[in-house]
């Protein structure tokens, strides 16, 4: 069951699941308790959630057309079953910037305005259903996986809906307007793209298939964004109530020269990036970030576009407000029913959607902007350009869309930081009356970024995707140097004198591409697929040795620039799965130097080219040169250029030192041919046991480590990036191939050789710190002592029982122990110094045994309590 809890008046809800109904009272939350994915039956739509959580925005999508959770329901990942991600930015992390969105499409259809959405986004309206499963299922897909040749990105999710559910148990009548659902009868296939690459993972792209599956023309169709972005904490139910929204037409390009990338982009961020306000600065400074929407692709590039914002209540129309244009003959005022902001029913949601009208941004809402056509502020103008719970609609049209024709869109929804940089800003510089000062120092720089590669991924600049020879883009030419140039034009009443600019010196800038999606992006090589091999030495203490082979991460192609650009791995390590607690143990990268040439036209240093290998640049400047001796105050001059030398990441090379990465093979030379198959039959002996090439082989050993303590590990894999183009050296997620273990024997090696089952700390002492020095207790500061007390059994078959009895013979408590063989937990199980009656036990000497097919073992244990 769903129930709706967003400010409205008075009004019953449908529940989404048909189970019954619910009153709905007040304006605190339009959230829904909940929602499940369920395989419910033949005549019942499959709604389900996937999340985007590779990158660092995190937000759940639905196959319902809304994106977050705003709507759906307070829902877990299905992977990860960790509460899902509205819109968390970074991620992960509890800094909530969005609510939900929502799809609209509307259309003229006969003599009816039909409009249908994937949510009102204030009455309880969702028009937008899956089929039954499977049909309805979400699809998932990754580049990651070398299989799925149909992948996008590295998380690819695809769903499938139509707005021609009718059944009231699901589809809410319109109360505005009196009337149940009307469908227009168009499918959607929506597509969802992110990608964990530094350039590219802050925004989500979306694409969508519109499909006419009706029997009647849809005409003046227009389509809408709509998104409430409720920035807090969370989990929280305030904080959203000092929101603002605006949009960007245009920022300066980085590349200078005085470009403007134009991005028009619409974005809601908190008013001054505190989460209260009250408390004084930097206290709750955390919400200094932006988010927005950026169409990349319409089916037209001539059609209208508009950006309107508005703040709901459903209880006071006047108090409910969003900027408006008086109206001309051509084109009359609309009343929305009493209300300013809130475009209730179909063909009030159409007109805002045909309306052609670009807001001024909601910080300027005090100032009288009638002078221009708008209607005059409200009483409460003032307050409403401090920050509320805003909310904005990007739309665009109009078009036709005939029976069984398909027409295409495509969004980014992007996220970016350091939008507040002063905590202090909002008191010293904001006034509702002049608020340029204060909107002039909001940092647009990273957002114009990352808005610009969200554009460059789905369609790649001066790339002619489709191969036709006609078109690679635009490009822009800034010019360093020109000389004036007078052209003599002999005409029949005399002679003209033309004069005009030749470049003599330009760099060319492709910013624009052919037209044809391509989404795609540079991406880092492939991690490595490693294995872990935990032992515990006669000191009782773990060991990892981590073995892997390279031959598919060093010969990969850069999907973008289709160079083999491998250049290390670097080992993390944690004792939690999050990833901001990964440190970092050793590194190997590949001995090469970034040349940076003097420019005397730009009176700059450039960097040209990929990086130089040290025996590349032995081979261009002699045997013994030296890249290191030649830096920027001290530059290498050959014949009539200037150069000096940067190393490329650390230069950590030495692959026959153990301590850190090394090959298992160090002698070996490179491969006679890069074909396994062709290695196996005519070069078997550069081959291991297992088939892999030892040249790409290695290993490396974490010594000290506890055996108690679950460990997570991961080897990534990087580039050198595209130094020409600023673009820096990726790296491949530190999630995609962690493993976690414990540093002991593994089971199959205890289950072969009959090992003696260890326990600790044996003796156990309450005196002992075993808390304060973190050997128990860790993630459970919630919980008394007496509540995270552990003693640890290892060199445990996978399956078998273990029983501790008092020296009188009583059971205290008994553990069954099953798991698969080799599971990182098969060979290790805790006590939790609990007795079966829930009590702690007296101190003492008690004995264990562990039970299975290989046998019984027993023990002692002393507590000392």
């Amino acid at each position: 069951m769903i129930i709706y809890r967003k400010a409205l008046p008075a009004v019953v809800v449908i529940c989404l699941l048909g189970a019954g109904i619910a009153e709905v009272a007040g304006r605190e939350l339009y959230e829904p308790s909940g929602t499940i994915a369920a395989k419910i039956g033949s005549d019942v739509p499959y709604t389900e959630v996937a999340v985007h959580n590779i990158g660092k925005l995190g937000i759940a999508i639905s196959n319902r057309g809304n994106f977050g959770t705003g709507f759906i329901g307070d829902v877990v990942d299905p992977v990860t079953g960790e509460a899902a991600p509205s819109g968390n930015y970074p991620y992960p992390g509890n800094l909530q910037y969005h609510y939900s969105g929502c799809f609209w499409v509307g259309a003229v259809v006969g003599r009816d305005t039909l409009v249908s959405v994937g949510a009102d986004g204030w009455h309880p309206i969702m028009e937008m259903w899956p089929d039954p499963y499977p049909k309805g299922e979400i699809i998932r897909r990754s580049i990651s996986d070398e299989d799925d040749t149909a992948a996008v990105s590295e998380q690819d999710f695809i769903a499938i809906y139509t707005d021609t559910l009718t059944n009231p148990s699901y589809v809410a009548s319109d109360d505005f307007e009196g009337r149940p659902h009307h469908p227009l009868n168009i499918e959607i296939t929506q597509k969802s793209y992110a990608w964990s690459y530094s350039y590219a993972e802050d925004f989500t792209l979306f694409d969508y298939e519109i499909k006419n599956i009706g029997r009647r023309n849809l005409e003046k169709v227009y389509m809408g964004i709509y998104v409430d972005g409720d920035v807090h904490y969370q989990g929280a139910t305030s904080g959203f109530k000092d929101d603002i929204s605006g949009f960007k037409e245009s920022v300066p390009a980085p590349e200078g020269c005085g470009f403007l990338d134009t991005i028009r982009i619409a974005y809601i961020a908190d008013n001054n990036g505190r989460d209260d306000d009250n408390q004084g600065c930097p206290t709750t400074f955390d919400f200094t970030s932006v988010t927005g929407v950026r169409v990349v692709r319409t089916p037209s590039d001539s059609l209208k576009f508009s950006y309107n914002w508005w703040i709901s209540n459903g209880e006071d129309p006047q108090d409910d407000f969003g900027p408006r244009k008086v109206g001309t003959p051509n084109d009359p005022f609309r009343d929305f029913g009493g209300f300013l902001g809130t475009p209730m029913g179909d063909k009030n949601k159409y007109y805002i959607m045909r309306h052609v009208e670009f807001d001024y941004d909601q910080l300027f809402t005090a100032l009288d902007h009638s002078a221009d056509g708008w209607l005059p502020p409200p009483a409460a103008a003032a307050v409403y350009a401090k920050g509320y719970d805003t909310r904005y609609l990007l739309s665009f049209g109009p078009f036709d869309i005939n029976p069984g024709e398909v027409l295409p869109i495509s969004f980014a929804y992007v996220a970016a930081e350091d939008f507040h940089t002063d905590c202090d800003a909002y008191q010293r510089l904001f006034s509702p009356y002049h608020p340029e000062d204060y909107y002039d120092q909001l940092g647009f720089e990273d957002f114009g970024l990352n808005a610009r590669w969200a554009d460059w991924i789905y369609d790649n600049p001066g790339v002619d995707t489709d191969g036709d020879g006609l078109d690679s883009g635009l490009y822009r030419i800034c010019a360093m140097e020109s000389i004036l140039v007078y052209d003599t034009i002999v005409t029949d009443t005399g002679i003209i004198i033309e004069k005009h600019y030749e470049y003599t010196l330009a760099d060319t800038m492709w910013y624009k591409g052919d037209g044809v999606p391509d989404f795609r992006g540079a991406s880092p090589p492939p991690p490595p697929d490693f294995k872990i091999y935990p032992r515990i030495d006669e000191y009782h203490r773990g060991e990892f040795t981590l073995r892997w082979n390279g031959f598919r991460t060093e010969t990969a192609k850069d999907v973008f620039s289709q160079k083999i650009d491998f250049e290390g791995y670097r080992v993390y390590f944690s004792v939690s799965p999050m990833i901001s607690e990964f440190v970092l143990l050793s590194s190997f990268d590949i001995q090469d130097y970034n040349k940076y040439t003097w420019n005397s036209s730009r009176r700059l240093w450039e960097l040209r080219d990929p990086p130089f290998s040290i025996d590349s640049l032995r081979e261009l400047y002699g045997p013994g040169f030296s890249p290191e001796y030649y830096h920027r105050d001290n530059p290498f001059y050959w014949i009539d250029s200037v150069f000096y030398f940067i190393s490329q990441d650390w230069n950590q090379s030495d692959l026959r030192d153990t301590t850190c990465i090394y090959k298992l093979y160090p002698d070996e030379p490179p491969p006679t041919v890069l074909n396994l198959d062709s290695a196996a039959a005519n070069h078997p002996e550069e081959l291991t046991e297992e088939g892999q090439f030892k040249y790409f082989e290695y290993a490396y050993k974490i010594p000290s480590l506890l055996p108690s303590q679950l460990y997570y590990v991961s080897i990534t894999a990087f580039d050198y990036g595209a130094p020409s183009s600023g673009l820096q050296a990726l790296e491949s997620r530190i999630s995609l191939n962690m493993i976690s273990e414990y540093a002991q024997n593994q089971t199959s090696l205890v289950e072969q050789e009959q090992l003696e089952v260890i326990v600790y700390p044996n003796p156990y002492r309450n005196d002992g710190e075993y808390r304060r020095n973190g050997f128990e207790g860790r993630g459970h500061g919630d919980l008394p002592d007496d509540r995270v007390r552990t003693i640890h059994f290892t060199n445990l078959p996978h399956k078998c029982t273990i029983r501790i009895f008092s020296i009188d013979g009583d059971l205290i408590r008994e553990i069954d122990h099953d798991y698969p063989l080799d599971d990182p937990k098969s060979m290790h199980d805790t006590w939790d110094v609990i007795t079966r009656n829930t009590q702690p036990p007296a101190s003492g000497i008690y004995y264990y045994s562990v039970e299975s097919e290989y046998g019984s073992q027993l023990g002692k244990i002393v507590l000392i309590m």
